[in-house]
């Protein structure tokens, strides 16, 4: 978009906006609570930022909607713990979580 208007942006300052502006942008769309379905599909990737690889945690409803997301260094028990209660906390329980068949996932749900 700033290159359409004829701006030159260094990449590092993008980097910087994004550092200082995700942050807001993530409370701000937090504050509203959105719906989501009641079945969910858990997964999780690895994904390289800001030069460290991290896993992505997300859930997605039936619709495709993201219902929440978390980045985490290790793909364990823990993990996978932090993002169900950060997911449930945020939404309402779902009726039901696909997930792969990774045992720290199956541990998790199990508490």
């Amino acid at each position: 978009m700033i290159s359409i208007r004829g701006a030159k942006v260094d990449h590092a300052t993008l980097q910087r906006w994004v550092i200082r502006f995700v942050p807001l942008i993530d409370e701000s769309v937090r504050k509203r609570k959105k719906q989501v379905g009641s079945s969910w599909r858990m997964d999780e990737t690895y994904i390289k930022l800001n030069g460290k690889w991290v896993y992505l945690y997300r859930a997605l409803d039936s619709l495709g909607n993201t219902v929440d997301f978390l980045l985490c260094a290790r793909r364990d028990k823990s993990a996978a713990l932090a993002f169900f209660r950060k997911a449930f906390r945020e939404n309402d329980l779902p009726e039901k979580v696909v997930i792969d068949k990774s045992g720290s996932n199956t541990a998790a749900l199990m508490i």
